[in-house]
């Protein structure tokens, strides 16, 4: 085992522009990743690599040092973040990156900034008695899951580089142990303004808030009031990324003020899952006992998180308290406008409506009803539909997402007639909602696989095979139809796990 970090290797140093080390010491904990006995690169993104400006040759050659923590590539500067959160509603005033290390910040060729950070990489000093380590399992997971959110056109953390250790971590088995490379946007959460306003920071909220507007929103810095105008742009942005992840069947599952992200960016695929047959109650986690987090719910839990990122700031958005207050209210209570608003969008392109008119939400609720009632999975008869769209001969399958399959005529007649008042073509329409309905998603029991794969014999061609298809959700990718389709009886996965 490598007694000390190596550093400054020739052709491993990444283009370091380093900004969040900047701020006031309070802010974070220096801390160099723990070497591991043997590392292995897993599997390098060599595309996010070139797009982030990174040496691909080098990250090649050296990966399984740098991603493990072994090397320190020259530029970084390893830290710890400090951040708060209120956790299933309970409020922990110091949570902190645990077995995180954000490594530094690059510029990509595009001029935007971004995160590159180490996920079990070990004990930091907010790891609470942690061993700061992750396992195999669940770096396998958050790879699959972030790089599918990001080929549906998701505002996600991306993957990096997954590597194994060499060395086990103890849950409550023994594992193998890996680590995971996260790129953000940022890692600044609502949780982070949470961990200055719990200590009555208030210089410490406005230095964040001054440097979340710097960074993510340049263009509030111009408004009447920045602070009210940045928790505006917060929460439009929440209220579009919730709406997306339910138009794809996604729960998060752990919607904790300390993984929502300020830069409106998905994070922490811990036991998050995409669900099969339409139920709005639907449930992974194996810690939301009492469905806090179930997919239907999420919307208003954002709106919950708001108000908790509002209480923050409240002191910056006005010096008279109950003036600050009603401003913060307009705001909370206009997300549920924000959301609708962006969830209906969606939901009219899924069933293929180019106009808008009054009943339209009507017509999809009667959809998403029937669905439920008769146990048809999300993602397939959606794409079924697209189908359809373009071609009354794929009416029989449409209708096979369905227990009856008759119980689907009397929507179909009105869907039609709704489609005959838009000017679109059905050959556009049906391009236009293949292009918003996936064939493919993560399915739960493929991802199982997958880990099971990896674990239990070091197998990682099903990651690779899972990994491809994904990429291209929205083709047909007819040679792996199999992967469109729902699991089992006995594939399904009824719960998922935290990957602490």
């Amino acid at each position: 085992m490598t007694s000390a970090l190596q550093k400054n290797r020739p052709g491993a140093a990444f283009p370091f522009d380093n900004s969040y080390v900047g701020l006031p010491p309070r802010f974070f904990a220096a801390q160099a990743p723990t070497a591991v006995a043997e590392p292995w690169l897993i599997k390098l993104n060599e595309a996010l690599a070139a797009e982030l400006g990174l040496d691909v040759e080098a990250l090649r050659r050296d990966g399984a040092a740098i991603f493990s923590g072994n090397l320190v590539p020259e530029g970084a500067e390893p830290l710890a973040m400090a951040y708060a959160g209120h956790q299933f509603g309970g409020f922990s005033p110091q949570l902190g990156d645990g077995r995180a290390i954000l490594l530094g910040e690059v510029v990509d060729r595009s001029g935007k900034r971004y995160d590159i950070q180490l996920k079990g990489a070990g004990p930091t000093p907010f790891s609470r008695r942690g061993d700061g380590r992750a396992a195999l399992g669940p770096v396998l997971r958050e790879y699959i899951i972030s790089e599918a959110m990001f080929a549906l056109g998701i505002p996600a953390t991306r993957a990096l580089a997954a590597v194994t250790t060499g060395e086990p971590v103890y849950r409550e088995e023994v594992l193998p142990g890996a680590v995971f490379t996260r790129v953000a946007a940022s890692h600044i959460r609502v949780g982070t303004f949470q961990y200055f306003a719990a200590r009555g920071d208030t210089d410490g909220v406005r230095a964040l808030a001054d440097y979340v507007i710097d960074r993510h929103y340049p263009a509030l810095k111009e408004a009447e009031n920045p602070y009210l105008a940045l928790f505006e742009a917060v929460s439009d942005r929440q209220a579009a990324l919730i709406a997306r992840w339910l138009h794809v069947g996604f729960i998060h599952g752990v919607m904790n003020t300390d993984n929502m992200t300020v830069s409106g960016e998905t994070i922490d695929f811990g036991p998050c899952a995409f669900m099969d047959a339409y139920d709005p109650a639907t449930v992974f986690s194996s810690i939301d006992q009492h469905g806090r987090y179930a997919y239907a719910n999420q919307p208003a839990i954002g709106q919950w998180n708001l108000a908790r990122l509002g209480e923050t700031l409240l002191q910056l958005i006005d010096a008279e308290p109950d003036s600050a207050v009603d401003k913060a209210n307009v705001v909370i209570k206009s997300y549920g406008e924000r959301f609708q608003a962006h969830w209906l969008a969606g939901m009219r392109e899924k069933i293929g409506l180019a106009g808008e008119e009054d009943g339209d939400l009507d017509l999809v609720q009667a959809l998403l009803s029937l669905m439920q009632a008769q146990g048809a999975d999300f993602t397939l008869t959606f794409r079924r539909l697209s189908d359809l769209a373009g071609d009354d001969a794929a009416e029989p399958e449409f209708a096979a997402s369905f227990r009856e399959p008759d119980a689907c005529g009397a929507w179909l007649m009105q869907w039609r007639e709704r489609l005959s008042r838009d000017p679109q073509a059905a050959t556009e329409r049906a391009v236009a909602m293949r292009n918003v309905n996936p064939a493919f998603i993560p399915r739960n029991h493929r991802v199982e696989q997958v880990i099971e794969a990896a674990v239990e014999n070091g197998d990682f061609s099903l990651f690779e095979a899972l990994l491809s298809v994904l990429s291209k959700p929205y083709e047909d990718q007819r040679g792996f139809a199999a992967y469109r389709e729902p699991p089992k009886p006995s594939e399904r996965v009824l719960a998922t796990f935290c990957g602490t």
